[in-house]
C-alpha cells in the first residue's frame, strides 16, 4: 500500500490491512474505545461513539460529574481495567503499595513507527525489507498513580494480520503487583457469536469444537505451565452460518508458549468482550519503581470470506514473518528417527545398519532420539546428564556423527533440556535446581521432574552442555522436547513475593535458552516437540520453524489432528512422518500408500526400522522420497485448502501453486461407503484448461471447481489417492 496502513486523526485511530480495518477513538475523557474491526472501511467512514444511556447498577467514574450515561462498565474498550467500575472481565489488574486494586488508564499520547516493533525477550512478528510493517504505540497512565501503560498495535498490511501486545511501566516511586495482564481486548459489536477452539488431549490434539458465545462465557486456557495438548492457544469467533468459503470470523493467535486464557462473553450491552493473555491463575508479578512489564504478542484477522480465508492470512504471515532463520523457507531434509526403529535398545551397530538402511532408501538424515546419553536405558534416568554414553555409541558422540556422514547422511539429536531426574548425577550435584516446593514430596510425571528455567545459572549451564554437544557433533537437527507439565512452580531462587512470577520466567528462560543456541548455531535444524504436540503454538515458532505435530503418527488419525492443526499453521511447520504398522500408538494397520500421502502435508520423515520392510514397501518408499522432493515446493510456499473434513467419507485437502500451475489433491477414505462422492475442488484459474494424468481428463479449472473431483477407483476404508491436476493452457488455446 502507498501510504501508512496507520492514521490518526482527531483522536480517531484507523488501522487499515488489504481487506480489513480496525478502529477505536479516545473519547473525551480520554479512554480508549473501540469502534470496529471487520471488513475493509473507506478512509475517514464516519464511525460515531458508541450510544450511551443510564444503565442501573453501571456506575460512573468521578471525572465525569453528572452524566449518568458514561460509564467504563458500558462502552467497549481497548484495555478495561479492573477497579475502574467495569464489572466485566478485565485485560489488567493491579495492586497498588497500599493494597488498593485500582486502574483507571487515560490516554497520554501515541507513537506511530514505520516498521514492527520486537518485544524484549519474546516472541513477536519481525518486519523484511520489502514488507516492515507498521507499529502503533499508544500511551496511557493510570489516573490516581504513575503507572502507565503502552498499547501496541502492529499492521502487517498484505497478510490482512494486526498484533496487539501492552507493556505496563512502574514509573512511581513505589512497587506495584501486576494480578492479571492480558495482551488482547476487543469488544466486537456482535452477540450472535460461535466460538470454535481446537481442543484434545496427549496423542489426540487440535480437533475443533465449536459452541454458542452467550452471556454464559466460553473459555478455554492451560495452567500445565505449557500451551498444552488439551487446548490450543488460538481460536475463531465466526457469524451464523458461516463456512469455509463463506461468512464473517475473527481469528486469534496467541505467540506465546506457557499458561494461556482466551475468553468470549456477551456482556449486558449486546457486545461480545474477547480476551486472550497470560492465564491470571498463579500469577502475580511484581513492579519495582523504573521496572516495565511486557505482555506477549497476540495475532489477530478477519475474515469475511469463511475461515480457508482466515487461515490463509495466518499461514502466510508465520511463513514470512514468524519463523525466522535458513530453515523457515527451504525444504527440510529426509529424515529416519530411531526412536520406533530401536527404542532405548541401540548400539553402535545397530544405529551404523539403521544409517546404511537409510541411506540405501534415499533418506538424508538420521536423526538419534532418546537413550544416547548417560546412563539412559528407560525413561526413569539421566535426563540431565547431557554426555554420550560411550559404552552404547561405540565410542563418542562425534566420532558416531563422523561414521554416519561417511554413509552419506546428515546427523541429529534428541534432547528434553527443561527436565531432570532424580536418578542422574546433576540431581545429585544440584538437587535444588528442580522445581519442587520445599517439605512435599515432588509430583513426578514419566518418572522425571522438571528444571528451574527461571534460573541464569541453570540456563547457563544447558547451554554449555548443549553448545558441547553440538560442536563435537556438528548435528544438523535437534529435537527438543518437553514430556510433562509443570506442577511444582517453586523456585528456589525466588524471593517468596516473587514466587508468582514463576511460569512465566520459566518460558521466558526457555526462550532465552533457545535464542542464545539459535545465534550460536544459526544453520541448525530445531524441530519442537512436547510430547509431540503439547507445545505447537507461534511462540514456540519463533525459535522452531517446526514442530512435531503429535506423538500420534496413525495416518488415520493425523488426518484429523493435521485438519485441526490447519487453521492456523502452515504445513511448512508441521512434523509429519510414515511410522510402521501395525501403529504402534493405536494397534491400527493402514497402506504405506495413505501414510505416506498424509506425511506429505507436513515436513515427510520416517518412524520405522527399515529392516523390516518388505521389497515392495522399501520400493515404495524410494518412490515417495522422489515424490517428496517433487511436491513438497508446493506443500512448503503453496495455499492450502480444506477441501472436505475428516468426518465426510471422503477427507481431502489441496495445495495450489500461487501462480495458478497446479494442484495436488489428498484424498482418504475415513469410512467404508458406497460410490465416493466428487471432490469439490477450489484454487484454480477459472479460465485456464488443467489436466489430470491419473484420470485421464482435461478440463477448465471453472469446470473442475463446479463438478468436482471423482476419483478414478473406488477407495476402501483407510485408502488414499493422490491426484495432480496440471495447467496445459488457457481456455480458448488450441490442442
Amino acid at each position: 500500500m502507498s501510504r501508512l496502513s496507520i492514521t490518526a486523526q482527531n483522536g480517531l485511530f484507523q488501522l487499515d490491512t488489504q481487506n480489513t480495518s480496525y478502529r477505536f477513538r479516545i473519547d473525551e475523557h480520554g479512554v480508549p474505545v473501540h469502534l470496529y474491526y471487520g471488513a475493509r472501511l473507506p478512509v475517514d467512514a464516519p464511525l460515531p461513539l458508541p450510544q450511551r444511556r443510564d444503565i442501573g447498577f453501571s456506575g460512573n467514574p468521578g471525572d465525569v460529574n453528572d452524566d449518568r450515561g458514561y460509564s467504563l462498565d458500558t462502552l467497549p474498550q481497548e484495555i478495561p481495567c479492573g477497579g475502574s467500575g467495569d464489572f466485566r472481565d478485565p485485560m489488567l489488574e493491579l495492586v497498588h503499595a497500599n493494597g488498593a486494586l485500582a486502574a483507571d488508564l487515560r490516554c497520554q499520547g501515541h507513537e506511530i513507527l514505520p516498521r514492527a516493533l520486537p518485544l524484549p525477550g519474546l516472541p513477536a512478528l519481525y518486519g523484511t525489507g520489502n514488507d516492515p510493517g507498521e507499529t502503533l504505540i499508544v500511551t496511557l497512565k493510570d489516573t490516581g498513580s504513575d503507572v502507565y501503560a503502552k498499547l501496541i498495535y502492529g499492521v502487517f498490511a498484505r497478510q490482512d494480520i494486526l498484533t496487539r501486545s501492552v507493556v505496563i511501566e512502574n514509573r512511581g516511586a513505589s512497587e506495584v503487583t501486576l494480578e492479571r495482564v492480558l495482551s488482547l481486548a476487543v469488544d466486537l459489536d456482535a452477540a450472535d457469536l460461535t466460538m470454535t477452539a481446537f481442543c484434545g488431549r496427549y496423542a489426540m490434539e487440535r480437533l475443533p469444537e465449536t459452541c454458542p458465545v452467550g452471556r454464559i462465557k466460553a473459555e478455554i486456557g492451560s495452567v500445565r505451565g505449557h500451551s498444552s495438548h488439551h487446548y490450543n492457544p488460538a481460536f475463531l469467533l465466526s457469524r451464523p452460518g458461516a463456512t469455509e468459503t463463506a461468512g464473517e470470523c475473527w481469528g486469534f493467535c496467541f505467540a506465546y508458549s506457557g499458561n494461556f486464557i482466551a475468553s468470549a462473553q456477551v456482556d449486558q450491552t449486546g457486545r461480545t468482550r474477547v480476551l486472550l493473555g497470560i492465564h491470571p491463575r498463579r500469577f502475580r508479578w511484581r513492579l519495582e519503581p523504573g521496572q516495565s512489564f511486557s505482555a506477549p504478542q497476540v495475532l489477530l484477522s478477519y475474515s469475511g470470506a469463511g475461515a480457508e480465508t482466515l487461515s490463509h492470512h495466518f499461514h502466510d504471515v508465520i511463513r514470512a514473518h514468524l519463523c525466522r532463520g535458513p530453515w523457515a523457507e527451504r525444504e527440510r531434509p529426509l529424515l529416519l528417527n530411531s526412536w520406533e526403529a530401536a527404542y532405548f535398545a541401540f548400539d553402535r551397530p545397530k544405529l551404523l545398519a539403521l544409517a546404511r538402511q537409510a541411506a540405501a532408501l534415499g533418506i538424508e538424515m538420521l536423526v538419534l532420539d532418546d537413550g544416547w546419553f548417560g546412563e539412559r536405558d528407560c525413561d526413569e534416568r539421566a535426563l540431565g546428564d547431557w554426555f554420550a554414553n560411550t559404552r552404547k555409541l561405540g565410542g563418542t558422540l562425534g566420532a558416531l556423527a563422523a561414521d554416519i556422514r561417511a554413509l552419506g547422511l546428515r546427523f541429529g539429536l534428541w534432547v528434553e533440556p527443561e527436565m531432570i531426574s532424580e536418578d542422574s548425577d546433576l540431581y545429585r550435584a544440584h538437587p535444588d535446581w528442580a522445581a519442587a516446593v520445599p517439605d512435599r514430596p515432588p509430583v513426578r510425571s514419566r518418572g522425571q521432574l522438571v528444571l528451574d528455567m527461571t534460573r541464569a545459572d541453570v540456563r547457563d549451564w544447558l547451554f554449555a552442555c548443549l553448545y558441547d554437544i553440538l560442536n563435537e557433533s556438528k548435528a544438523d537437527y535437534l529435537k527438543w522436547d518437553f514430556n510433562r507439565s509443570v506442577s511444582d512452580a517453586f523456585s528456589a531462587a525466588l524471593p517468596p513475593e516473587r514466587m508468582g512470577e514463576f511460569y512465566h520466567r520459566f518460558i521466558l528462560g526457555t526462550y532465552d535458552l533457545l535464542e542464545r543456541l539459535r545465534a550460536a548455531f544459526p544453520a541448525l535444524l530445531i524441530e519442537g516437540c512436547c510430547g509431540g504436540g503439547g507445545r505447537f503454538d507461534a511462540g514456540m515458532l519463533y525459535y522452531t520453524p517446526q514442530i512435531w505435530c503429535s506423538d500420534d503418527t496413525d495416518a488415520v488419525d493425523r488426518v484429523s489432528i493435521q485438519y485441526g492443526t490447519s487453521f492456523f499453521y502452515p504445513a511448512s511447520t508441521v512434523g509429519a512422518h510414515v511410522s510402521a504398522c501395525p501403529n504402534a500408538q493405536t494397534g491400527r494397520s493402514v497402506p504405506l500408500a495413505t501414510r505416506a500421502e498424509v506425511a506429505l502435508a507436513g515436513t515427510f520423515g520416517y518412524e520405522l526400522d527399515p529392516a523390516r520392510l518388505t521389497e515392495v514397501e522399501k520400493d515404495d518408499i524410494l518412490r515417495y522420497n522422489k515424490l517428496y522432493h517433487r511436491a513438497n515446493g508446493l506443500v512448503r510456499t503453496g495455499v492450502q485448502y480444506r477441501l472436505s473434513p475428516p468426518r465426510a467419507e471422503l477427507a481431502a485437502w489441496a495445495f495450489a501453486a500461487r501462480d495458478g500451475s497446479c494442484l495436488l489433491v489428498t484424498v482418504v477414505r475415513m469410512r467404508p461407503g458406497t460410490a465416493a462422492p466428487p471432490i469439490p475442488l477450489r484454487g484454480l484459474d477459472a479460465h485456464a484448461r488443467y489436466r489430470c494424468a491419473a484420470l485421464g481428463e482435461t478440463h477448465t479449472g471453472a469446470e473442475w471447481m463446479a463438478a468436482g473431483l471423482c476419483v478414478e477407483r473406488e477407495l476402501r476404508q483407510y485408502e488414499a489417492a493422490l491426484l495432480l491436476l496440471e495447467r496445459v493452457g488457457q481456455t480458448g488455446d488450441r490442442e
